[in-house]
């Protein structure tokens, strides 16, 4: 139980941080790289329960759009 809960916080921390420093950036092909290994990660964290499918959904759109918006 601890070690699953372990392994939870740290994917969880990690795809925070990821998610934080695409939120950063200004390079759009940058951008869209670190996108494609966000929501790997976020569609990891719903697959194993960690967060809902909705929530990782919501995420995922959001980053997305901020994606396509940077010039």
């Amino acid at each position: 139980m601890a070690v699953r809960r372990l392994r939870n916080r740290y994917q969880m921390k990690t795809t925070r941080n990821l998610i934080k420093k695409l939120r950063t950036t200004k390079d759009k092909s940058e951008a869209q790289t670190l996108y494609r290994r966000a929501s790997s990660l976020v569609d990891k964290l719903a697959k194993t329960g960690v967060i809902h499918k909705n929530n990782a959904s919501n995420k995922k759109s959001k980053l997305a759009k901020f994606v396509n918006h940077l010039g």
